[in-house]
């Protein structure tokens, strides 16, 4: 009973997959055939048909009116083009805030890149850059004054070597010997 069961089961499945995808294809030409006429009327309405004229003073006075209407589409390109970069913008300070809002604030992965300050002022400023950033040509040149105690310790020298003539006999004489 199982096995006719599930073969009914399986059989009804894909009699079901083959109407939907019969179905899906009728749609699909159905949306195919309404783009095409959209695009029809949008062409027979913004572009009217092409008739050229005989004479040349005609030809000139088309020539004309088509870059008239070609800057008139450029500008509206263009203006659009600046609205939607503005609108972009707006979107990513607001998502910021959003962000700064709830506290949590998304950092992203930072690799270390070893970059010396010249180059990183260069990446910075660009071409602008023309200072040379060396950090230690600024520094204050400072003259050591000898203390009394860093005199003392060159005067003593190594203490390894007077431990070694001081071991010994010869080192106790030579002890004595300075002492008086």
């Amino acid at each position: 009973r199982r096995g006719k069961r599930n073969r009914a089961i399986t059989a009804r499945r894909q009699h079901l997959k083959s109407v939907m995808l019969q179905i899906a294809a009728t749609e699909l030409e159905k949306e195919e055939s309404r783009r095409e006429t959209e695009k029809q009327n949008y062409l027979s309405e913004h572009c009217p048909p092409l008739h050229l004229p005989g004479s040349m003073a005609e030809v000139q006075e088309l020539c004309k009116q088509l870059h008239a209407k070609i800057d008139a589409a450029e500008e509206e390109k263009y203006d659009m083009e600046v609205r939607v970069q503005k609108s972009s913008k707006e979107l990513e300070d607001m998502n910021q805030k959003l962000f700064d809002l709830r506290g949590k604030f998304k950092r992203p992965p930072l690799r270390r890149v070893r970059m010396s300050a010249d180059a990183m002022l260069k990446a910075l400023l660009g071409s602008k850059h023309k200072v040379c950033m060396d950090l230690r040509a600024n520094l204050k040149q400072v003259k050591k004054e000898d203390t009394e105690k860093e005199r003392d310790l060159r005067d003593v020298g190594d203490w390894r070597k007077n431990i070694e003539e001081k071991s010994g006999m010869e080192g106790r004489k030579k002890m004595f010997e300075s002492e008086s």
